[in-house]
């Protein structure tokens, strides 16, 4: 018989003590800061919103070792969706209290404690998971995308996309855009006469032709018989159509009779829509917004149902600023290239960055993923907006 101390013994030699830390990294502090995001050219117009400035809420967590992870959430205004920006400060006040003491290295674990804490608000508690992704990064000195699977390649491919405009103005940003290398346009289309979507599809082909792909994106803007006057009128036209209409229900009515791909964007809040738009076949592919489905973790869960199902798909979220940027990145990196359609950030509409060193920008139509540790950007405190809460 091997003695106790033989095990201990044992133990130490080896190393096993190591793998269950007594005293995993924890947060010690949790800050609220809100900011105001003005728009280069604005107002940005889509279907059902037309926004000067977005207002967008970044948290800062601090570990008892004194590692900084940064985290952000910009919904695109009060009726785009559920999501708003005071909704979300409120949402993570209401959590914070009981995240303080909890380990910084288990965000699988601190997940299901947020659940168990508030019931939704998936992009709220996104927020935290991003930051808590950018502190594990530092903590073990790898990117993001690296805890996340690894990064599939360094340079993403970017869309450009256009507001609601005339046919005129709209296919001059196309033309320009293509000029400067992006191979994919989106237009915004929808609240209007379909006639003006029609002939401004019509227009920005006739700009870009075969030079990019183009999508026509309603944001669910469009009533059924709209949206199949639109696709039929441009049938020779090869687009994708983007949440033509509000439901998937409505989608799946008229699909068999739309020309076109069908791109789902707004429906999908959760994994479990993205499972129902799957199995309903009412879908060719998804733009997926880091934040509404939840962060980083089920950005990379939803990723992978996406690669089990051929699913092609975009990485983005619906505004911020270097932070959000950054995340979308890291996540984009790990998909697999014949799946990544794209990226999106918000950085071609606002004028600064929270890094002036790092931040996110497009370059020949394609991004660089950040170097660093984390996210790869070390944003200045001064740069972050106003302090609106703290929790220690």
């Amino acid at each position: 018989m091997v003695s106790e101390k033989r095990v201990k013994e044992y133990r130490y030699r080896f190393c096993i003590k190591d793998c269950r830390p007594a005293n995993p990294m924890r947060i010690k502090e949790l800050h609220i800061y809100q900011k105001d995001l003005p728009i280069v050219g604005g107002p940005y117009t889509m279907s059902r919103v037309t926004l000067d400035s977005i207002d967008t809420t970044i948290i800062k967590l601090v570990s008892e070792t004194g590692i900084v992870g940064w985290g952000e959430v910009a919904p695109l205004g009060p009726v785009y969706q559920p999501q708003h920006a005071q909704g979300a400060r409120a949402a993570i006040a209401e959590l914070a209290p009981n995240l303080i003491g909890q380990s910084a290295l288990t965000p699988l674990l601190l997940q299901r404690h947020m659940d168990a804490l508030l019931n939704g608000h998936n992009y709220a508690k996104a927020a935290i998971d991003i930051a808590v992704m950018d502190l594990m990064g530092k903590h073990f000195d790898r990117r993001v995308c690296d805890l996340l699977g690894g990064a599939e390649c360094e340079r993403l491919p970017a869309y450009y996309a256009v507001g609601i405009g005339d046919p005129e103005e709209t296919s001059r940003i196309a033309g320009d855009k293509v000029a400067e290398g992006y191979r994919r346009i989106q237009i915004k289309a929808g609240g209007r006469d379909v006639a003006i979507d029609i002939a401004v599809v019509r227009k920005v082909w006739e700009q870009i032709g075969g030079k990019a792909q183009l999508v026509v994106d309603t944001n669910r803007g469009m009533t059924a018989s709209q949206a199949m006057r639109l696709s039929l009128a441009c049938r020779e036209i090869p687009f994708a159509f983007e949440q033509p209409c509000n439901t998937m229900e409505e989608v799946a009515a008229i699909r068999p009779q739309i020309a076109h791909p069908i791109i789902i964007d707004e429906n999908t809040e959760c994994l479990n829509d993205v499972l129902r738009a799957i199995s309903m076949g009412v879908c060719d592919g998804f733009g997926l917004k880091m934040t509404r489905l939840g962060g980083l973790n089920a950005m990379a869960t939803v990723r992978d149902v996406c690669a089990a199902r051929s699913m092609p798909h975009t990485c983005e979220d619906s505004w911020g600023g270097d932070i959000i940027s950054a995340a979308v990145l890291q996540i984009a990196a790990t998909v697999e290239p014949r799946l990544l359609e794209a990226v999106w950030t918000a950085g071609s509409y606002i004028e600064e960055h929270y890094d002036p060193e790092n931040g996110i920008k497009v370059d020949g139509g394609y991004f660089d993923l950040p170097t660093g540790p984390g996210l790869g950007i070390n944003p200045d405190e001064s740069l972050i907006g106003k302090l609106s809460a703290s929790f220690t």
